[in-house]
């Protein structure tokens, strides 16, 4: 029976669609359970789903080459999702022209505080030049953080795992502490959340409505411009 149970799961693991399955199922699953629970933080469908798969790749001995040659639809999904950003910026551009000051404003704080905190941290815990560029641009979506580190001499696997640690934190952390420092303001909650955690946060304020998720959107946009223009600028000063 072990044997056949075997030969099987071999069989299976080579169909391009068993793993883009398995991750939709799995977040699928996570999304409810979370859902069912009352949304607490610790329950994060991002953070369950990830274990999860990690677990199943782990046991199942899957290189994760071969896991992304399944799964690699999710990521050009990707792309469209944020293209449909546009559709809710577009809805919010009046509301968007009238804070323009504050939220620019907002925007180089944001990323400013971003990159110096967490360049200042890894400096004052000894790590090394390459570490600390890759945790220079960490708020910013992976494509573009992982474009900077790469350019500054960083280690762009580092800085993906660096983002995606951020996002999370972000997203399950970030509507708590806006609700704890009274931030009952839904553009300003969206926007927050997207400078600070960029698509994972983006996809946490949809959940708080259409106005949060497109300043969010707008917020995640702005500060991937920003931050690839201010790290390289600060290279000087603020690296070893």
């Amino acid at each position: 029976m072990s044997s056949r149970l075997s030969d099987t799961w071999v069989y299976l693991a080579q169909a391009p669609l068993l793993w883009l399955t398995v991750t939709v199922g799995t977040y699928a699953l996570a999304e409810t359970l979370y859902r069912r629970h009352g949304r607490p933080p610790w329950a994060h469908p991002v953070i369950t789903s990830v274990a999860v798969l990690v677990a199943i790749l782990a046991v199942t001995r899957t290189p994760y080459p071969r896991y992304f040659e399944g799964a690699q639809f999710v990521h050009f999904l990707l792309g469209p999702a944020i293209v449909a950003l546009a559709l809710p910026l577009h809805r919010e551009l009046k509301r968007e022209r009238a804070r323009a000051v504050p939220l620019t404003v907002a925007l180089l704080a944001g990323s400013f505080t971003a990159v110096v905190t967490a360049v200042g941290v890894a400096r004052l815990a000894g790590a090394s030049r390459a570490t600390v560029v890759s945790l220079a641009p960490k708020s910013v979506t992976a494509p573009v953080a992982m474009g900077i580190a790469e350019k500054l001499g960083g280690i762009p696997s580092l800085t993906a795992a660096l983002v995606l640690l951020t996002g999370v934190l972000g997203a399950v952390l970030g509507p708590a502490l806006l609700r704890r420092l009274k931030v009952d303001d839904p553009a300003s909650a969206g926007f927050a959340l997207g400078v600070a955690s960029h698509g994972l946060g983006t996809a946490q304020a949809f959940e708080m409505g259409e106005t949060a998720g497109a300043f969010a959107g707008l917020g995640m946009g702005l500060n991937a411009v920003v931050t690839s223009i201010l790290v390289p600028l600060l290279a000087r000063w603020i690296l070893p």
